[in-house]
């Protein structure tokens, strides 16, 4: 069985992103290219949160809107939201309304400072959990023995909707894998954003 699909201009990509250009346009230039960036991994892991249960193109198209109403994912900031924030964005049609999802942010902008100072930075956490094998994107799991460790650490910090399978999506967002199909336009490009990284530290 193929995991890739002809684009229309040609290309073989994995078949998952055929959705939309929007779609094709994230698979392309974010998915599994490295982020060592803070705040970009806040708001990868809190979209992964959003997306248990949906679509990730759902959330996509509402992207923009997810960071109009949650300051840009600045945790900083995210960390000071009180009640009227949640009401004001459980009123918000543009993203999913859904009280505990919204909650769980502000409470983990919450721990994120807290790790933040234990730490040094998100990205200095979350980059020690990078598999030893790489994947050679044949068999994507819905998660790993890596996955089950992150998810099970940042619980015990008290951090919420943090699962194994939502933990590994994030894993596979934020380019700490490269589950791209083999045949795929994009699978070289990103193998050599991965060698090209310093880990942070």
């Amino acid at each position: 069985m193929s995991h890739t699909l002809s684009s229309a201009d040609g290309q073989e990509r994995c078949f998952w992103c055929q959705g939309s250009p929007l779609y094709v346009h994230y698979h392309d230039h974010e998915w599994g290219f490295p982020v060592t960036e803070d705040r970009r991994l806040f708001e990868k892991l809190s979209l992964e949160g959003f997306q248990a249960g949906l679509s990730w193109l759902t959330i996509l198209n509402k992207r923009e809107n997810f960071r109009a109403g949650f300051a840009n994912f600045d945790f900083h900031q995210v960390a000071r939201f009180g009640a009227a924030d949640v009401e004001r964005l459980l009123q918000d049609a543009g993203i999913v309304r859904h009280r505990g999802k919204i909650e769980a942010v502000i409470h983990n902008a919450q721990r994120a400072l807290e790790m933040v100072a234990q730490e040094g930075s998100l990205a200095a956490f979350f980059w020690r959990y990078q598999p030893a094998t790489p994947s050679t994107g044949e068999v994507v799991p819905a998660q790993t023995a890596e996955s089950l460790a992150l998810s099970k650490e940042l619980k015990k910090r008290g951090w919420k909707f943090v699962g194994p399978t939502t933990v590994y999506a994030f894993m596979q967002a934020m380019g700490m894998v490269n589950d791209h199909a083999p045949g795929c336009v994009t699978r070289a490009a990103v193998a050599q954003a991965q060698q090209r990284l310093q880990r942070p530290v």
